[in-house]
């Protein structure tokens, strides 16, 4: 089989959060859960068995893990349109691949088949998608691997639906306890194994006991943790699955809060079974008295060409502002650029009425793609709109074909409000079956426009009336690429417009790379007259004006590039000849080069469509190829208000504020500018370069220890198929993707300082050279943005002391301690006066103060601990810093403090407080 590098499939769009997934949960039954099938794997009939054999599985083992709550009802399986139909399939109705709780696409490069979940939230937060290899699910040998694959999807759905961690840490497998004992990373300690370090001679593999490391106090580099095959213990199902008596949660009593797992760091060191008996679908579902569940419906069903009708206002208020061309505009780049072949188009204007100017055709030729351009809407009315009527004649236009609207598409633009605000149509919409996507044309467009796209799970936009930006254009080509396979969508290269005076120039660079070097368009846009352009490739070859072909009723100019233009640096120069200034934009399209190489997409997330100040946004960007993450980028977010008020966000995959792993290819920032009440777009920009972007492995894949225990033997298992390899970088590329928009309310102007500095979430603390050292990433004075005040640093010998009652564990003064910038690195050290000669495990949190001292919530727990036996006190050298130090009653054992002067004195228990001056 060929190796495909598929699309990351939920592409070139704004994600819709995960609370509109149509999953619904009654009686403590799931339903309408969505499995797709990605339309580049090869058809396999197996591949859908096996995935039924998962789910009925899967349904009793959710059962028992969430005592006898929930089960699974119901499951759709798409099928992709490259698979041949069959009479067990049915249509397809607002099922899509971009909104599948779980993918079934191979990967590439041959980082193996562990089934992992995106996520982008912190915890709570509901994730993206499953993903799940076909080789997972038809390689029975894989099953002594990573465990049977029904556990499995319970562990993945937890991550998905109800934002829980994994509770292993690979680059952190050891831990000292609150006993001192050293732990192996997991939940429950209960689960028992012995601890091993392979050594391998000549053609066998010796076990040896592993030695304590002096400098850190815990096992050897190379030692490993063997869990023993048989075991009791029933936790943890987000550790290790593939246990035969792993079926359960960690609970309160059983979890591991001292553990340096990704569920302690994100979810204050509670419990998985703390966080999931909390959400809604446990609060809904009370334990049944029938332990008996009903086996899982499936319904297989298949997509068909995509078919969609433009429905364009023409009322009177499109005469306006530059409205009428601009659609024109954004219209021709959809036909010509955008459009898949095979895809059925339609047409249909209205205001008061509607009018159908197109009925669906089906694009095959260019001839096709000019005959619906000059179909489109030319002059305006002047009359109101009627949504409800033009909504059910588009419904008239894309029924024609199968008889039914299930899969069908709508784009809906529309620039002023309802003339009779109508409502009466909204339960057949809901229950159509199609699907609505809406542009609000400028600030006077219809506030509850976006109403259509909410109730049919469409995509929603927004573009104002300013020409220096191209939200339009880029809203109609996000629209056009849904439902599609890869190689069929379009990638935005580069989408830019500014107003250049008389006899000005606006020039730049466009990066293309060898995946996107098949067909590819350079469009240059206008307000008055066509401009003098000169376009250099990357070989040297230069293009004119003349070798563009002018359309003046679109303002638009554009050259075609046939394959293999070549890859590499484009370098442009627009001038504008007109007599008086203009807007001139350049747009940039191209198509996946290869059908069996995946392009570098980006996938814009905004945590919520509709806001209420002052509750912050979260806008998140995923940059990956294929489903491979690509680290390294430069991303950035330009939100644009219904004034035009724009900020630049950049957005970082630094693990710090509102991103949650540090480069797992997802670039993360709050948003809270709120200048107007109203909509707001969302942009975003992603530049690399050569060398400095790489791929890499996606994050929380599934736990693979090397072997069991077994009769007090080690018993190995294959290496791991997953491999540590270092992905290859890649060379250099931008992409822009228009991100949607949102509605924020109830903007107030106090003037008050609403946002605390945010929460600290990677807290470290290690020992070295008698120092304990804190490093963490800085927050911001509000939220990640900005300097903080002043930080509040405190330790406890017991972990849930210090988390439950901070204020009351011992204070740390580091008042002079100078915060950085949000988002830099920052470190602090000390040497200790407290006893660790004996190993002593101490606990450390921060919490930032801002200027108004609103303080950020409670950061992780880092843990640090002494190697056992070392005289920490010994030496004491000269430092930069003076900081004066706080230690609460009953910290202090009986400590000596020495000085380079050679005086000391000691410090014991019956002290109350001690205070002193430190540096290094």
């Amino acid at each position: 089989m060929e190796a495909w590098l598929v699309l990351g499939l939920l592409g070139f769009h704004i994600f819709c959060p995960a609370v509109c997934s149509l999953v619904k949960v009654t009686d403590g039954g799931y339903d309408d859960i969505v499995i797709a099938i990605h339309p580049a794997v090869p058809e396999n009939d197996a591949i859908i068995e096996k995935i039924q054999l998962m789910i009925r599985e899967a349904t009793h083992d959710l059962f028992h893990a969430t005592k006898q709550r929930l089960f699974i009802r119901s499951i759709k399986i798409l099928i992709p349109s490259t698979w041949s139909q069959k009479a067990t399939y049915g249509n397809r109705g607002r099922e899509k691949y971009e909104k599948a709780n779980i993918i079934v696409a191979d990967t590439f490069l041959n980082i193996g088949d562990s089934p992992y979940t995106r996520q982008y939230g912190g915890c709570r937060e509901q994730g993206q998608f499953i993903h799940l290899t076909p080789n997972f699910l038809l390689n029975e040998d894989l099953i002594s691997v990573y465990g049977p694959r029904g556990k499995l999807f319970v562990r993945e759905w937890a991550r998905l639906r109800w934002g829980v961690f994994e509770e292993y840490n690979t680059e952190q497998p050891f831990y000292i306890s609150p006993n001192l004992q050293v732990e192996a990373t997991r939940c429950s300690v209960n689960i028992s194994g012995i601890y091993r370090v392979l050594e391998h001679e000549q053609d066998s593999c010796l076990t040896k006991t592993c030695n304590i490391d002096p400098n850190t106090g815990l096992y050897e580099q190379g030692c490993t943790f063997f869990p023993e095959r048989n075991q009791i213990a029933a936790e943890s199902i987000m550790y290790f699955p593939g246990l035969h008596s792993i079926s359960e949660f960690c609970t309160e009593n059983t979890h591991s809060m001292e553990a340096p797992t990704m569920q302690n760091r994100m979810c204050d060191c509670h419990s998985t079974w703390d966080i999931i008996k909390n959400s809604s679908d446990i609060s809904l579902s009370p334990p049944r008295d029938n332990v008996s569940i009903t086996e899982p419906l499936f319904s297989l069903l298949r997509y068909k060409e995509k078919v969609i009708t433009l429905l364009i206002d023409v009322s009177g208020s499109m005469a306006t502002n530059n409205r009428q061309w601009r659609v024109h505009q954004a219209a021709d780049i959809f036909l010509t650029e955008a459009t898949a072949l095979g895809t059925y188009v339609g047409l249909v204007e209205f205001a008061s009425y509607p009018f159908i100017l197109s009925r669906l055709t089906q694009i095959n030729t260019d001839a096709d793609r000019e005959k619906l351009k000059s179909e489109l809407p030319g002059t305006s009315t002047n009359y109101g709109s009627d949504f409800c009527s033009a909504i059910q004649k588009a419904f008239e236009v894309n029924r024609k074909l199968i008889g039914s609207l299930d899969g069908t598409e709508i784009l809906f633009l529309a620039d002023g409000n309802d003339l009779n605000k109508n409502t009466l149509c909204f339960p057949a919409i809901k229950e159509s079956g199609a699907t609505i996507h809406t542009i609000a044309l400028s600030s006077d467009a219809a506030k509850d426009l976006g109403e259509f796209a909410d109730m049919t799970g469409g995509l929603k936009y927004f573009a104002t009336d300013n020409l220096q930006s191209n939200d339009l254009i880029d809203a109609f080509i996000g629209i056009s690429n849904e439902n599609l396979n890869f190689n069929q969508r379009v990638t935005q290269l580069e989408s830019r417009s500014s107003i250049v005076n008389p006899g000005n120039c606006s020039n730049g660079l466009v990066h293309t790379n060898s995946t996107v070097d098949g067909e590819v368009f350079f469009t240059v846009t206008w307000q008055f007259t066509a401009p003098d352009i000169q376009l250099r490739g990357p070989t040297g070859t230069v293009y004119s004006t003349h070798n563009f072909t002018t359309y003046k009723v679109s303002h638009l100019s554009r050259l075609k590039i046939s394959e293999g233009a070549g890859t590499g640096v484009w370098s442009y120069v627009i001038c504008n000849t007109y007599t008086s200034r203009q807007a001139l934009g350049l747009v940039v399209t191209s198509k996946a080069a290869d059908t069996n190489v995946s392009p570098i997409t980006v996938d814009v997330h905004i945590n919520k469509d509709t806001n209420y100040y002052p509750s912050p946004m979260s806008v998140r960007a995923s940059v990956s190829q294929g489903l491979l993450p690509v680290r390294g980028a430069k991303v950035t977010a330009i939100i644009t208000s219904e004034k035009g008020n724009q900020t630049f966000l950049e957005l970082l995959d630094n693990g710090a504020g509102a991103d949650i792993a540090k480069d797992d290819g997802i670039y993360s920032k709050y948003f809270f500018a709120f200048s107007v009440n109203g909509r707001y777009n969302v942009k975003v920009q992603v530049d690399g370069e050569d060398g400095e972007c790489r791929l890499t492995h996606p994050r929380g894949s599934a736990f693979y220890p090397g072997g069991f225990m077994e009769n007090g033997k080690v018993v190995m298992k294959p290496s791991n198929p997953l491999g540590g390899e270092v992905l290859p970088a890649l060379g250099s590329f931008s992409r822009t993707v228009n991100g949607g928009s949102f509605v924020v309310s109830a903007i107030a102007d106090t003037g008050a300082d609403v946002y605390p500095p945010g929460k600290i979430t990677d807290l470290e603390a290690q020992f070295k050279t008698n120092r304990v050292i804190l490093s963490w990433t800085a927050t911001g004075d509000d939220l990640d943005q900005g300097t903080a005040q002043t930080y509040d640093l405190r330790m406890n010998k017991n972990i849930k002391e210090l988390r439950d009652n901070f204020e009351g564990s011992s204070l740390l003064n580091i008042s002079s301690y100078t915060p950085s910038p949000a988002g830099t690195k920052q470190e602090f050290q000390f040497i200790p006066i407290f006893d660790t000669t004996n190993g002593t495990v101490f606990y450390f949190a921060l919490i930032a103060v801002d200027k108004n001292l609103q303080k950020s919530a409670i950061s992780n727990i880092a843990q640090n601990s002494a190697p056992t036996g070392g005289d920490l006190l010994k030496k004491f050298r000269k430092v930069n810093y003076y900081l004066g130090w706080e230690i609460s009653p009953g910290l202090l054992n009986d400590v000596m403090i020495h000085f380079e002067n050679n005086t000391s004195f000691g410090v014991g228990k019956s002290k109350n407080t001690f205070s002193y001056i430190i540096g290094w």
